[in-house]
């Protein structure tokens, strides 16, 4: 068998948890594979909404197996919130959820280093969300993180040598008051790490790759975005693991040729949260028309995002950067009711036209559109493609011209039945 890959094309908040959930029934499991608890992954069905940071968004459908792997890193406060709210609904992953030896932990300390680190640099800073995501892959670069494995081996010795270490950068570089912020997270913090330690701590490469040969099928669900990744996204406003397909052999512990699939999802537009560079953002009332209609406040932060017309120039390069083999469409219905539609087809830098993604992105890029007539239809109600409106229709065979891949779903509503699978594909 093979794993295949489901990740965003854009700047993050593309619906990745939603399809996550709606693919879910079609494996056995359904694996974290990079990112932390930045990343907010909303799924709602049954009238219920709930928002997952951390745990693989296969958990609410039956009794599949859920991994966190290797590349992501863990806040064990985050996480026992995660646990408890899922307990409120009735939902209990005990037995189903696993979690890898060799993720990292955030430790109370990287989120002070965080929050110190974007001080420091006032406004050259890169929008962090202060979850001390960034801290924790530092250490893990650096060699000096603490693993979910190290809770089973000389725990109390290498967590206090890693605070330790923290307090002497927060007092001698950043000249930061931490003592009340550490006070204040640390009890919370070891009570999230008792509840971690109840979970499966498995050497999760010998579980997948042992899964495979068993003829087991794996999703791989990626956090954040392409145009996030710490290589090739848009930096150094990026997240700090890598986002893209590739990401998924290294935080899983796969061989490249176990990859089947590649689901690309992208919303019908685009949004940003937080700092760094957007060629079609929108400052006017079109772009706050988008927002209100697409509901676009951070799912973690609560952050309103900044909206635009859909860049198939970046667009593009993630599919190259990735391998797509189907596209997925997210909130088709935030369009309906726009006379006409504007899509980015080429960046005019210095007065010459390109279509390629550029190294740095700045004001110098300009975006050239081309414009598609509107539906104005509510697409909140249709069942399946053979309602949509024609110009949805002509909408989305543009998109398929251009990136020469086929768009197998589309999205008409938050709720897991608004899901379209087009052309036979469910």
């Amino acid at each position: 068998m093979k794993v295949d890959v489901l990740l965003g094309l854009q700047w993050g908040d593309e619906g990745k948890g939603k399809i996550v959930d709606v693919l879910t029934p079609k494996y056995d499991i359904i694996s974290r594979f990079q990112g932390g608890p930045n990343a907010g992954h909303t799924l709602e069905f049954n009238n219920i909404k709930h928002v997952l940071h951390t745990i693989p968004s296969g958990i609410f459908q039956g009794d599949k197996i859920n991994i966190i792997g290797n590349g992501v890193v863990i806040d064990p406060i985050i996480f026992k919130k995660e646990i408890e709210s899922l307990g409120k609904i009735g939902v209990n992953i005990s037995k189903k959820l696993y979690v890898s030896k060799k993720a990292h932990m955030i430790l109370p300390t990287h989120k002070i280093l965080d929050a110190a680190s974007e001080t420091k640099k006032g406004d050259s800073k890169i929008g962090s969300t202060l979850k001390g995501i960034g801290p924790t892959y530092k250490d893990k670069i650096g060699r000096d993180g603490l693993r979910v494995g190290d809770l089973l081996h000389n725990f109390e010795e290498k967590y206090t040598s890693r605070i330790e270490n923290h307090k002497i950068m927060l007092t001698d570089f950043f000249k930061f008051d931490y003592q009340e912020l550490l006070e204040e997270c640390e009890k919370e913090w070891f009570e999230g790490v008792e509840l971690l330690k109840s979970f499966h701590i498995v050497d999760s490469e010998h579980m997948i790759n042992k899964a495979l040969k068993d003829g087991k099928s794996v999703l791989a669900e990626g956090a954040q975005g392409t145009l996030l990744d710490i290589d090739f996204g848009s930096y150094p406003f990026v997240t700090s693991s890598n986002t893209i397909s590739a990401g998924a052999c290294t935080g899983l512990g796969i061989a490249p040729n176990t990859i089947g699939k590649i689901f690309g999802i992208f919303k019908a537009y685009c949004t940003r949260v937080g700092m760094g560079p957007f060629p079609t953002e929108l400052f006017d009332e079109t772009g706050k028309k988008l927002r209100d209609a697409g509901n676009e406040y951070g799912s973690t932060t609560g952050r309103p995002r900044r909206c635009g017309w859909l860049d198939l120039v970046a667009l593009k390069y993630s599919v190259m950067l990735n391998g797509v083999t189907e596209l997925i469409m997210m909130k088709a219905d935030v369009l309906d009711d726009f006379d006409v539609i504007k899509v980015c087809v080429g960046y005019e830098i210095n007065g010459e036209v390109v279509e390629h993604f550029p190294f740095e992105l700045n004001d110098d890029v300009k975006p050239v559109y081309v414009e598609l007539p509107g539906w104005k239809t509510d697409l909140t109600a249709v069942k399946n493609q053979n309602e949509f409106p024609e110009e949805l229709n002509n909408y989305i065979s543009f998109i398929e011209d251009e990136m020469e891949i086929t768009v197998s779903i589309a999205s008409v509503g938050p709720n897991r039945a608004q899901t379209i699978f087009l052309e036979g594909e469910e």
